[in-house]
């Protein structure tokens, strides 16, 4: 019998995971991650997996990766904060604690797979000659997006038993039928270390991210009023600005140098052309020639059809056909063909 270590989280998604890879025959092995020493919804988290994992008869663990996810995750989002970028911190969880740490841990415990609650997909492509990350059935609920950084010599020891699923009333009623407390357990909005969404205020108690006043100029110079902390917008952002206009004014770029919020027009917002660092490719695909894609620079997104181009430098250009709105630095981009993810990086 194959074993599994299944990333436990408390809520529904990783209860039912646990039922669909026990009613394919795995061993599995449920495991929670303390990360967060100050949020007190950790004991709770950890408590509630492993309530569900007596229920269903399989053995529990957690591993205390506090430490790492500080550095990995907290940090950074403090760190990209300062700098005028705005980061996916869960893209960041996933790249060094469940798709790093976990999987070590999987393999010292003599786990033959991993396994997550993510609505994706992993299995052999033929066309590619290896095993691929896939969409999920899940339509809007699918999360390849936020994967895109699993190296590719692990996706075939990765399990994501929600694939096939379509929505999320099919997962519910697979956890009343089993009589789990999860059934009708609320999804979580907000990021984990930061439970009640002030991220302004989180940055500012960090004591590493200043929030000063200073100018709201248009893209000539012109002074049109005073902003409350550069932390507090977003490119893209409308209300809220405080400001009057004969057209409504967006934000269009943060200079943290000046300490300026610079506002334009909504045309202003739209842009063909991004780059990205940091890229990781899950496929063996020839990037000496561009290649046509769909790519999506947010979670929310629609795919949108693109030219990949050759990456230079550890840089790659990516052109859409139509112009996108409000591309961000610090957000993912990634990039599909067909249901197949290839691959992404963050926008610079």
């Amino acid at each position: 019998m194959k074993k599994v270590l299944l990333g436990m989280s408390g809520g529904v998604d990783s209860s039912v995971a646990a039922i669909v890879l026990q009613e394919q025959g795995y061993e599995v092995i449920g495991a929670t991650m303390k990360l967060w020493n100050q949020n007190s919804q950790d004991n709770d988290i950890i408590d509630d997996a492993k309530k569900l994992c007596d229920k269903l008869g399989i053995s529990h663990y957690t591993l205390n990766f506090e430490e790492e996810f500080k550095k990995c995750v907290i940090d950074n989002f403090i760190q990209a904060y300062s700098n005028g970028i705005t980061p996916n911190p869960c893209i960041e969880c996933n790249k060094f604690l469940k798709f790093n740490y976990f999987f070590k841990k999987a393999m010292e415990l003599e786990c033959d797979y991993i396994a997550t609650g993510h609505y994706a997909k992993t299995e052999f492509s033929e066309k590619y000659n290896q095993y691929v990350l896939k969409k999920s059935n899940a339509g809007q609920k699918d999360q390849s997006y936020v994967l895109y950084n699993i190296p590719k010599e692990m996706i075939s020891k990765i399990l994501f038993p929600l694939g096939t699923f379509e929505n999320k009333e099919e997962i519910r009623k697979i956890a009343e039928k089993y009589g789990l407390s999860t059934a009708k357990k609320p999804d979580s909005q907000e990021i984990c270390f930061i439970p009640d969404n002030d991220y302004a205020g989180f940055l500012i108690k960090s004591g590493k991210v200043k929030s000063e006043k200073g100018n709201i100029i248009n893209k000539d110079g012109k002074v049109l009023g005073i902003h409350n902390g550069l932390i507090h917008y977003t490119i893209g952002q409308r209300k809220g600005l405080g400001i009057s206009n004969e057209t409504p004014l967006y934000v269009i770029d943060l200079d943290i140098k000046n300490n300026n919020l610079i506002v334009g027009e909504e045309k202003d917002i739209y842009s063909k052309v991004l780059y990205a660092n940091n890229l990781n490719y899950t496929v063996d695909i020839d990037m000496s020639k561009p290649i046509e894609v769909d790519a999506k620079i947010r979670y929310s997104a629609k795919e949108a059809s693109a030219i990949l181009y050759p990456t230079k430098n550890g840089i790659v250009k990516l052109e859409f056909v139509n112009p996108q709105r409000a591309i961000t630095r610090g957000q993912s981009v990634v990039f599909y063909i067909d249901d197949v993810l290839i691959g992404g990086g963050k926008i610079i």
